[in-house]
Order: structure tokens, then sequence, then C-alpha cells
């Protein structure tokens, strides 16, 4: 037994030899546990909730001795957001923008680029005071101002992000996005009049290369010029850069069907095609294609292949005009890491031109590689599974292997050492320097807060070194501070609140003797100081004990002990195997809370006190339902009458009940005589077997049904290959309607047909107004929701399989002998333009009237009140589950072009399908625990008629709608036709039921509900054969 249950049973063990009268001050005492020894700390390792003098584990010990001042604040040091001498400057990543800053990066520490972005003209020149970056070059220049002089480790660059009109929550192509933005920006700069700023691009990026096609019969040359802004090499298949540049410009023959028309030749001939390097960039851009299509899985995937690249590339070998200077620096590798092709993250390693030093860029982060070689480190290990990693190649010096590069930079390799005068403009760097001041602002304030935090937390921290030692209480005067309370006041995050006491008060304004566990009994000096610092209360001194509630604690003690006993008694005789027909059948629910349901019939009158027990016994109540619920769902609570089937017999699930001794079953009757009784022998209720058994043959045959309709309308019930009136197909000039809540119930029975009832028609008059005409015109039909268009083959088959009470078609002619092209769409039948109008000042009418809303139902025998346990499963607002609500409730009924027409249709379907709820919920019974008496809580709409209502009722009560007497408010409801709105039905309403002769309407139901069900199910298999 834990020590909290022990000090709790100790506290009040006196009540077994102490009757209520003669309890005195020490039982008091002995019960609020005042004299218990304190806990001493490091012996006591947490804090003992039973006992109210324990005060160590409260959160003291982060006090107590020596404090670090970090401690006492929460707030990071601000010069960690400062950026490092001698460093570059991170970019932030808002959510998946890291191939963006990778990017930003390398263009950054491209000098030249960089220089002539700085040339551009800008508006800020004239408007410094009010500058927001309007254009391209704009953002990018203030971007690169910030990268080069701010004093912050990092900047934001969601202001370029924007003008791109990037998703910062979705991952791009790294790759296609280069492409485009070196596009627009190239657009962008072609602009401007400064040739050094117009050109920068072609001069940095841009080469060219010709697409060389040589006939073999005759040895014409065909070029075809192009320029190129990176060389696009494909990886698959090899180990080397080189090999990979080898093969893009490898010679491919053109034979077969692929053969060359010859002009010169004037036929078809044999050919070889290749391609040739005319000129090299200054920046030379490696794209390796990592990223490729699979055809077998129809989606990108990501090759980790490794593929060895060195420091310095001669492209000489690879171009046609050979003497030139075309030898490559390595300035940038660009990684992905991840395993797939959708996600992962892009860092860049990047060559400082003017140290040469190697930095690894990681959006935030910047770190600086050592002796200025290039290390790829951890980005190698985390490719792929650890099974399927391959073992990395050795690289010789100045030779680098990766897995994971998809980009590599290469510099053209001059004598010249790079200009290191790329000064900023003036108006960019005063822009610069109002950040840097607001950065510089933000530092101190921080730093402030800083200050402000230690200096509270020193002076909290000699407050708490004094008080502590004066908190136990022993035998001087002493009061009650709740446990939380103090937890808080030693809790350095939270501020400090005034003293709360009204949560552990009892009826009597007193402190309550189940609270005490929740408490602490602290020195009367101490409570002085808290409640004069902190305010609070009510104080609860010695006065507070309540000699009630004790009293009363005791009273109850007593009267369980005796069900204690027979309680154990109970469990015992529960475990031994029962033998024969001697035994009898229990519920599961009313086994485990017999002794709750026999203790109220002790002490009904004790609210408190039941409430204190139920915690005891393990029935704590939740903190959402209040006493007064809790209290009459209990007193609705019979014993053994979970085991009742709808018709009053012994149910057939074995699931819900268990079979206990003769010896158990008399201890039991002795607190529950009225209890109902099931020998072992007693058969189980035969109408639910044959419920069952019919249940099941229809569930067969609506199996059948369904496949049957799906495989005759599979684009209809995959919803492919439909309809569009606002791109008329040209296949055909007629198209039928019917309503979207016909197919979306038709959709529902095909995916679960034992869930749902069988569609058996197809209710267009929904969609047509009392004269016959359309409720809606062809441009609404556009865009209408609740309706769904049927190619003629389809409708075909539909008229097949289903009732249809009205035919809609749109039919598309041509109009004219001048203009044949004009077309016209003409509606069979006609839209009625005086109906049209009523629906449209219906719609307002309609949003006030009410729709699936809660009214009550009481049965009434014998002119009372009484709430019979009458097929409680069959209650749609109870047992039904929340995934059959939702596929009860009409799609369509929100829109305006359909919510009025379609009741008939509606109507149909809450029919039918409660009558399918009720086969299943007989055979199914819900496992959760529910009232077996009370009314019963029925959903219904504004334009449902009586007669819907009582079909709603004859589910929930077995009662046939013939035998049905309602009224409501002493007015006897007696017009089927009527709405439940003209009949002065609201919601949360209780209507009386009357049933003529008791339960004489149970057999009609019963028959009534079977031959619905077998007449459709005959009718349908006739068809189909």
């Amino acid at each position: 037994m834990a020590p909290r249950l022990q000090l709790e049973k100790a506290a009040w063990r006196w009540a077994e030899t102490v009757r209520p009268e003669e309890v005195s001050q020490e039982h008091i005492e002995t019960a609020y546990r005042i004299w218990l020894e304190p806990c001493i700390r490091g012996v006591c390792r947490r804090n003992c909730k039973g006992n109210p003098n324990c005060l160590v584990g409260i959160g003291e010990h982060i006090w107590l001795g020596e404090i670090d001042e970090n401690s006492f604040h929460n707030i990071d040091d601000p010069n960690c957001e400062r950026r490092k001498k001698n460093s570059f400057v991170g970019l932030t990543n808002l959510g998946a923008t890291c191939y963006v800053n990778t990017f930003l990066q390398v263009w950054f520490l491209n000098l030249e680029l960089r220089q002539a972005l700085y040339l551009c003209p800008s508006t800020c020149k004239t408007h410094v005071g009010y500058y927001e970056p309007q254009t391209i070059c704009e953002h990018l220049q203030y971007l690169f101002a910030l990268l080069q002089n701010s004093n912050r480790r990092y900047i934001d660059p969601s202001g370029f992000v924007k003008a791109l009109g990037l998703d910062t929550g979705q991952q791009q192509d790294a790759q296609e996005f280069s492409k485009l933005f070196m596009s627009l920006l190239e657009d962008t700069l072609s602009k401007q009049k400064n040739p050094d700023v117009r050109n920068i691009v072609q001069q940095q990026f841009c080469g060219e290369y010709a697409y060389v096609t040589v006939c073999n019969q005759c040895g014409r040359e065909s070029k075809l010029l192009s320029k190129f802004y990176e060389l696009e090499l494909n990886i698959q298949g090899h180990k080397q850069l080189t090999d990979c540049i080898s093969e893009f410009l490898k010679e491919e023959k053109l034979e077969g069907d692929n053969r060359y028309f010859c002009e010169n030749c004037q036929s078809k001939q044999n050919a070889t095609r290749k391609i040739r390097l005319l000129s090299l960039p200054c920046t030379l851009n490696l794209q390796l294609m990592r990223f490729v299509f699979d055809r077998q899985t129809g989606h990108k995937k990501k090759l980790n292949t490794y593929i060895g690249f060195s420091e310095i590339l001669d492209m000489e070998p690879y171009v046609e005009h050979k003497g030139g200077s075309y030898v490559y620096e390595l300035s940038a590798v660009l990684i992905h890491r991840g395993v797939s092709a959708y996600s992962g993250h892009y860092i860049a390693h990047v060559k400082d031109p003017q140290s040469g030093e190697w930095y690894k860029f990681n959006d935030e982060d910047i770190e600086k590689m050592e002796g200025k070689k290039l290390q790829l480190g951890i980005e190698e290990d985390l490719a792929e599974p650890s099974k399927s990693q391959t073992r990395k190649p050795k690289c010789g010096k100045g030779t680098h292997c990766s897995r994971n590069a998809y980009m590599l930079v290469y510099r053209l390799q001059t004598q010249e050492k790079p200009n290191t005068t790329v000064q900023v403009p003036a108006f960019l760097q005063e822009l610069v320097d109002r950040d840097n001041s607001k950065f510089e602002e933000w530092c101190i304030e921080m730093a402030e807060m800083r200050k402000q935090s230690v200096d509270k937390g020193k002076a909290k921290h000699e407050e708490v070194k004094e008080l502590y030692q004066r908190l136990p209480a022993g035998a001087e005067p002493y009061e009650f501070v709740s446990l939380e309370w103090l937890q808080k006041w030693l809790d350095e995050s939270t501020p400090t609140k005034p003293i709360d006491n009204h949560a552990c008060l009892c009826s009597h304004d007193k402190l309550h003797p189940d609270k005490i566990s929740i408490m602490k009994r602290i020195s009367e000096y101490a409570a002085d100081i808290f409640y004069s610092r902190y305010g609070g209360g009510p104080r609860l001194t010695v006065k507070a004990l309540c000699k009630e509630c004790v009293v009363e604690r005791c009273r109850v003690l007593r009267l369980k002990s005796q069900l204690n006993e027979d309680y154990k008694t109970v469990n015992n005789l529960l475990k031994a195997t029962v033998k024969g027909n001697d035994g009898f059948w229990v519920g599961k629910s009313s086994l485990r809370s017999w002794r709750q349901l026999a203790l109220e019939q002790l002490d009904e009158q004790d609210g408190d006190v039941d409430q204190s027990n139920g915690k005891m016994n393990g029935n704590t109540l939740s903190k959402d339902e209040s006493k007064e619920e809790r209290k009459e769902e209990e007193e609705e609570l019979n014993f053994n009458e979970d085991i009742l089937c709808p018709h009053g017999e012994l149910c057939i699930s074995e699931n819900e009940r268990r079979l206990v001794s003769k010896e158990a079953w008399s201890k039991l009757q002795q607190y529950f005589p009225k209890a109902p009784e099931f020998p072992s022998y007693r058969e189980c209720c035969s109408q639910c077997k044959i419920l069952e058994r019919e249940g099941e043959e229809n569930e067969a045959l609506h199996k059948m049904i369904a496949n049957e309709q799906k495989t005759s309308l599979p684009n209809l019930f995959q919803d492919k290959n439909r309809p569009c009136l606002s791109n008329w197909p040209e296949e055909t000039d007629v198209l039928y309607i019917v309503s979207q809540f016909f197919v979306e119930e038709w959709r529902k029975f095909v995916r679960k047909p034992t869930r749902c009832s069988p569609v058996s028609s197809v209710g267009n008059s929904a969609l047509l107004c009392p004269h016959g005409g359309l409720m809606f015109t062809f441009a609404c039909c556009v865009f209408l929701h609740s309706i769904a268009l049927i190619w003629p083959s389809e409708w075909q088959m539909i008229q097949k399989l289903f009732v249809v009470d009205h035919v809609i078609k749109i039919i598309r002619t041509e109009v004219g002998d001048v203009n044949p092209s004009e077309t016209q769409y003409i509606s069979e039948p006609k839209l009625c333009p005086e109906c049209r109008e009523g629906l449209l000042c219906q719609q307002q009418r309609d949003l006030r009237e009410y729709t699936q809303a809660t009214i009550y139902v009481h049965k009434v025998v014998d002119n009372k009140k009484v709430m019979k346990d009458s097929a409680p499963e069959l209650n749609v607002s109870s047992s039904e589950t929340e995934e059959d609500k939702e596929e009860a409730k009409p799609d369509g009924e929100k829109d305006p072009d359909f919510n009025q027409s379609n009741g008939g249709t509606k109507r149909q379907k809450i029919t039918h399908q409660n009558y399918i709820a009720y086969q299943k919920q007989v055979i199914r019974r819900s496992m959760r625990h529910r009232k077996v008496r009370g009314e019963k809580a029925l959903l219904v709409s504004a334009n449902q008629t009586l007669k819907e209502l009582k079909i709603q009722i004859m589910h929930a009560f077995s009662v046939a709608p013939f035998d049905q007497n309602l009224s409501i408010d002493g007015k006897i409801l007696s017009d089927d036709c009527a709405t439940l709105g003209t009949l002065g039905v609201i919601p949360e309403s209780v209507i009386l039921c009357m049933p003529e002769e008791g339960f004489k309407g149970k057999l009609h139901l019963s028959c009534f509900a079977h031959e619905c069900s077998e007449s459709y199910c005959k009718f349908l298999l006739k068809r189909r054969l």
C-alpha cells in the first residue's frame, strides 16, 4: 500500500471503535494529521502529500545554498546574437527556405555580382526615411548590404522571399529555383543603362555551346548555337566529375528510326550529334542531377551516388578552341542532406574569395573550416539508412568525394587578386546603420531585463532562505496553506499570486478533511509574513478544523465497514469457478459498481461524503460533470438491468455479462432485492436472435446489390471522367442532372453496404418546383454544388437500377444561320421564374429556422412519466457513433438552390436508415456506458412533419405510429402532414407519448419493418435476375 493511503487509513482508524457522538478534539486533530512527524531533507526524496507537516520536495532545493546568477532569468545573453569578428552573417530559415539561403550566400560571395548590384539606381536615394524595397534588385541590394555590414549574427530574408512569392512552408526544387531566379535577375538588369550592370549575369555565368550534327553520307555539319548558365550533368553510373562531363559531350549516333534529314542530301541519313563547348563563363555552375524521375514509382528520387571532384578543374580538353585560359578552381559546394527528393536540408560550403578560407553556411549558423581546407564532414553520413550505406572512396590530395553535393561552383583561375574594395553605397549604408542602431537598442534592453531579473531573483533568494527555516510549525500556533501555492511561491518562473484557500473549504466554511492531502501546516509567524506580503485568504487557523465533517465521516465509515466486508467476500466468491447450472447471470458493469450503488442506498442524503467515498472507491468525478448530473445518472441506474435486452429479456451478448455462483448472488441480492434474476439455464431473448439472423441475411443481399451497382457505374462511384458545364464536352449534346445528395448517399451505400441502407430512387423532384419547373438557371448550374452531371450512357444504367421520378437534362444546340458557332443551352423542364424568385426570398427566412435540434420524448404509461428501457440503442443521439451521425446529415442542406426542395429525399433517407440502424443496433450493442432509464433525445428539424417524427419515435420506443398519442404542453398533436415548426415544437421541447395498449405496438413494429425491408430487397433481386 502506498504511504499516502497508509496515512489516510491511519488517520481514521479510530472511527472503528468510536461512535460519532464520542468524537473529541484529539480525534479531530488525528483526522487532520496534526501531529504526524515532519520529514527530514535528505531522507525524504519527494514530498509526502499525505503528511501536512512534510515540507520537503516542494521546490526549495533550488533556493538553498549558493545560486548562479544565470538561474534567475530565462533571457539569453544578447551578445550571443552579435556577429563574430571576421565572420559572415547568417540567414534565418523561414520554415523551408534553406535552399534559398544557400544560393544567397553563394551569390553574395561573388564580388563582381555584388558590386554590379550596388551600382543599380534605387528609389531609396530620395526617400531614405520611408524606404521599402520595391524591386527584386532593391531587395537583393539591401540584403547584400546587411550581409556585408550588419552587426547581427543573422538577418531575416522574409522581404526578399515574399517579393518572389515563395511558399515558406514548402520546399521547392533548388536547381529549378536557381535557373528561374537567374533568368529573372537577367531580365531585370537588362533594363539598366550601365553596361557593367546590364551585362553582369552574362559576363559571370553565361557560356555558349553548339549542337553539332554531321551527316555520315556527305559530311555536312549543322550547328545550333545555345547559351547556358549551368551544365546539367548526369551522375548515374559515374564516379568522377570528369566522367560526367565527358558523357555530356559524348557523341550520339542517329540511326534507324532516329536518322537525320540532311538538307544537302535531301533525304534521311545516318548521322552523329554532339555538343561542342564554344566559350565558358567566369563562374562555371555544374548541376549534378541527383534528383531524377523514377518510372516505376512515378515520383522523383535522389541518387546517393558518390561523385569525386577536384579543387582544380582544367576544362581545356573539353572546349573547341584551344589555347585560352580554362583552368577553374572550386569556390562552392551545395549540399542536400536527406534521403528523399521531397524533403531534407540544404547547406553550402563557400570559399571566401578574399581570404581563401572555407565556410559552412547552415542558415543562421556559420562555421569556419580549419586550415583553409574544404571539409564536408558529417554531411556525408546522413544520406541514407545505415543498412544501405556504401563505403566512401578514398580521395587523394586536392580531391573530394560526396554523395550529397548537387551543385559545384568553379571560378576561373586568374593571376590577379580579387578586388577587395566592394563598398556599400551611402544610401544602403545608412539603412544598415539604422538597423544596427535598432539592434544595439535591443541588446541594451535585453541586458537591462536580465539585470532586473537577477536583482529580483537575489531578493527572492534571501526571502526564501529566511522563511523556509521558519516554515515548520511544531507545537507553536499554526495555520494551513495550500501545497500548490507554496510550490508557486518557490517557482522562479511564475509571479507569486495572493493566497486562495476557498477551494479547500467544506460546506461549513472550514477546512475540508479530504483536502488535508493538498494542504501544508506552517507556523503562524511564516503565515503572517505571507499574508502581509501577498494577501489573500481566508486564513485557516486551528479554529478551521471542522468537527461536523469529522463526525459525519465517522458515521459513514462505520456504515461502510460492513459493506467492505461483504465486498471482500463477494470478490473471493467471484474467483471461484461456477459448476453446473447453479450460477446466475450478472452484468459486468453492475459488478464493477455494485458497492457504490449499495453505498448510495445506505446514505442518499450526504452528497459530500458520497463524493469523497466515490474517490476512495476509484469512481472519481470528471471535471466537466456536475454533481447534480452525476447524482441523477446514478439514481437512474439499477443493478443488473444492464443485461436486459430491448424486450425485457436476457441479452444475447455474453461479453456484457458474467456467471456468478449462487452464494455470490445471495450476497448481492441482500442489497438489491428487486434486481432482475437470470439463472444460468435461462435462454436468451428469442426475438433478438431472430433479428440477428435477419440482419445477417440482409447484409449479404446489400453487399451483392452494392457490388452490382459499383460495377455498372464505376466512373460515377470513383468521381472520374465527370462532365462539366463550364467546359462542355464535345462528344455529346445532352447531359442529365441528378441531385448531389442522391450521388453521395449512393456512394455511402456502395462503400459500406452493411452500415447504410440501399438507395432505391432518384428523387429529382427535389430539384423542381411544384409546377414542375427548374429551380435554378443554367448560369447557376455551373457553380452549383447540389447537382451532379450524368453522361447519357450512365443515365441509361441509372434508369435500369433506380426508380426515376423526373428526367432533368440540358441540351446544347446551335442557333442561327449566319453564325452557326453561337451555342444555346436548353433545359428540360424549363426554369420556373415565379418559384425561382420565391426561392431566393425564402432563403433569408430559412436562416432563422432550426435544423438538427434536440427534443425529448417521454413515454407515458398509466398517466405517469416512466422511463422504460425500451431499445435504448435506437436513440440516434445517445448510441450512434459520431461517424454514423455525420453520414446521416444531408450534404446539400446548406445550399440555397437545393435546401428548399429536397425535403422528400431527406425524409425517405431518414426513415429507411433508422430502420436499418434498428436492425443493426439490436445485434451490436454499444460498449459505452449508457442510461438504462430516461427520456429519449431525438434530432429533428423545423420543416420535418409529424409523421416523420412518429417514425423516429417508433424506432426509439418500439411503438408503431398508429399507436402513438402525442401531446406537448397539454396540446394534442394529430395532424401528420403538419411540420414541427407549425405545431409549436421548438428545440428542447418535451413531447409526451402515450401508447394505445402498452407494448402492443412492438409486434406491429417488427412485422412492419421486416415487411418493408423484405419487399424492397425482393424488388431489387427480381430486377437483377
